[in-house]
């Protein structure tokens, strides 16, 4: 199983700006050192909390800081910028990253954003759909591409003005052949869109805002869709994000991950929360549909949505999600804000150098006695 990490990421509005960008920057610097395999950075336009404005852009400051880590947009909201925008840009950033690159996607789900773009009353699920169809027309096209799909609003040639010997009227293709990696995340259990990923080999990251017992569900989809591509699913594409806080004893991973009044993760669910609540989505955290509002506290988020402890009790915690929604091929380390800066290092660097090397041994104890 390998290590990721996914960050939104979610700080107080009081921080000074440039300092969580560096802080930000730091935190994917350290997960490349300890060999987590990728960073998922997500982006909004209009959230002082949530500060990275383009996940691209930002990670572009990372590839020279950076040797191993594949960098990803977590994600690329397409519903706000013309596919040949994401096309080319993320073609080049492949090519700078030469190769270190995997393109995240989703809708954009803040109205803030949507009503600042003009678009709040459209429908950003199609535009996505639409937008998607296009950036790989792109890539597989040569120009001048005539890109027409039926009820589709992206319309793409450089047929009337391309001058091919110039090299006018071509755009990139990416490093990676035939494309980037692409990665869908999910939140809502039993996702219908997940059946989709799986038709078009796209591949799903289970947020770490849903209850585990709904986890098995984006599986469940996702192997409905490649079943009905005529594939096979392949466990390795599937990531799972947890909230983790994991110290040197279970007292101090307690105190920082759970109760603290100023603990970041506390900080974190309390803003999740809300802005589900905010936007009718407090089902992710439902561990029934029918369950009432009111019994979704912060202190029941916090309770069904951490995972915290020492080295082993994480370990056992891990292998016990594990046993209850099957195997999956990437566990996904969500990145906080750093109240205790020296206590954020000690988690990543724990679970990289501690945590996953005992999971890997159990998982592959369990698979040897079978």
């Amino acid at each position: 199983m390998r290590l990721g990490y996914f960050t939104m990421p979610v700080h107080p509005m009081h921080r000074n700006w440039a300092e969580t960008l560096k802080e930000d920057r730091e935190a994917i610097i350290l997960a490349d050192k300890l060999g987590f395999y990728d960073a998922f950075m997500g982006e909004h336009l209009t959230d002082a909390c949530e500060t990275i404005t383009n996940s691209m852009m930002f990670h572009a400051s990372l590839i020279p800081a950076t040797t191993r880590i594949k960098l990803a947009t977590g994600t690329s909201n397409l519903s706000h910028m013309h596919p040949v925008l994401i096309a080319v840009q993320a073609a080049m950033f492949d090519h700078l990253a030469e190769g270190r690159f995997i393109l995240g996607v989703s809708p954009g789900a803040l109205t803030t954003d949507a009503e600042a773009l003009g678009i709040l009353d459209e429908d950003r699920n199609k535009m996505f759909a639409e937008a998607i169809d296009v950036i790989l027309a792109i890539w597989e096209r040569e120009p001048p591409y005539d890109i027409d799909f039926p009820d589709n609003r992206y319309k793409v040639s450089t047929a009337r003005t391309m001058t091919l010997d110039l090299g006018v009227g071509i755009m990139a293709r990416p490093y990676q052949r035939p494309r980037p990696e692409i990665v869908g995340t999910v939140v809502a259990p039993f996702s219908p869109g997940v059946v989709l990923m799986g038709k078009r080999d796209f591949h799903p990251l289970s947020a770490n805002f849903l209850l585990s017992k709904h986890l098995k569900s984006h599986w469940q989809n996702y192997c409905k869709g490649k079943a009905e591509a005529g594939a096979e699913a392949n466990v390795a594409d599937w990531r799972v994000a947890r909230a983790i806080c994991v110290l040197d004893d279970d007292k101090a991973a307690a105190r920082y991950g759970r109760y603290d009044e100023k603990s970041p993760y506390r900080f974190y669910y309390e803003q999740m929360r809300a802005k589900m609540k905010r936007g009718n989505r407090l089902y992710v955290f439902k561990s029934y549909k029918e369950q009432p509002d009111e019994e979704i506290t912060h202190d029941y988020v916090m309770d069904h949505c951490v995972i915290h402890g020492s080295v082993n009790k994480v370990v056992d915690q891990i292998l016990a999600l594990r046993e209850e929604i099957g195997d999956f091929g990437e566990l996904v380390y969500a990145g906080m804000d750093w109240v205790e800066p020296a206590l954020n290092k000690r988690s990543m660097q724990l679970m990289a150098e501690e945590v996953m090397p005992r999971v890997n041994a159990a998982i592959g104890k369990s698979a040897a006695a079978a």
